[in-house]
């Protein structure tokens, strides 16, 4: 008697969501509307003196296969001043075909201050990420927003040769477009070695500084960015690095301590949990 075929796995897939809506309050923010879903969970730890509300998301999964989707949607109602970050770096596993999708969606109202500052994402050789982050500001949002991609597990000796990596920025105020930026890398090795793309570097990062303080601060920028930094609308400014892991990660963290207390007058330091 013939067997029947044997059936494809099923992998499990995690399908994550994370909705934080905060509204103004002597701290900078107070909780107004929470809720998740594994593996995605929002944590608050106690502050440093003189820095705004923390929020800590926190991937409890330890990481993110191919097929795994994760989307995080954060709102700063009038006024309201708070600090998003990570515990901890987030990984991209080698993917068996899928892609790996990234969502995010932060909203900042009027006279509201945000800092999006996650840890890195480390992206496995043999990933497929595809991340969004779109942005819309309000009239007087401030907002400081880093993110950094390590391409390969640098302390391993690996890097990205193999997959693909689609990385896309909106950024809006008042409904209206101030600037737009994609990243689609399909040949990785390709683009590592050619020294008008990658050349050579192992991890990149991006910076904007979106308010009133923006142009004021782009010379300051230049001085701390190795891949530049332009004013790209009167109140936008946007720095790049491009390099080594470990001095992208360095130079980055410097460059968010100054700007945060020349921008919004917050202590000159990165959030607590990138210093522990």
């Amino acid at each position: 008697m013939p067997r029947d075929a044997p059936q494809p796995i099923a992998h499990q897939r995690a399908r994550g969501r994370a909705e934080l809506v905060l509204a103004a309050a002597p701290e900078g923010a107070r909780l107004r509307h929470l809720f998740q879903a594994a593996p995605l969970r929002w944590l608050f730890p106690e502050v440093d003196p003189g820095d705004p509300k923390l929020g800590a998301l926190v991937n409890v999964a330890g990481g993110l296969a191919g097929g795994d989707a994760l989307e995080v949607a954060l709102a700063l109602e009038p006024g309201a001043r708070f600090t998003a970050t990570t515990p901890a770096a987030e990984k991209i596993y080698r993917s068996l075909g899928e892609e790996t999708r990234i969502a995010c969606s932060l909203q900042v109202g009027e006279d509201a201050c945000c800092e999006w500052l996650p840890q890195e994402t480390i992206i496995f050789d043999g990933c497929r990420l595809a991340r969004r982050i779109d942005i819309a500001l309000a009239p007087g949002a401030g907002l400081l927003a880093a993110e950094t991609l390590v391409l390969g597990r640098a302390a391993h000796g690996e890097s990205l040769r193999h997959g693909s990596l689609r990385d896309r920025w909106r950024v809006s105020r008042e409904g209206r477009l101030l600037w737009a930026d994609a990243l689609r890398l399909d040949d990785p090795a390709a683009a590592r070695a050619a020294p008008f793309a990658l050349g050579g570097a192992g991890a990149l990062a991006t910076l904007l500084l979106a308010g009133s303080a923006a142009a004021r601060c782009r010379d300051q920028a230049r001085d701390l960015a190795a891949g530049g930094a332009s004013l790209v609308a009167p109140d936008l400014l946007v720095a790049r690095w491009v390099g080594e892991a470990g001095l992208v990660r360095d130079a980055l963290g410097a460059a968010i301590a100054v700007l945060r207390e020349a921008a919004f007058g917050h202590p000159p330091r990165l959030p607590r949990l990138w210093r522990t």
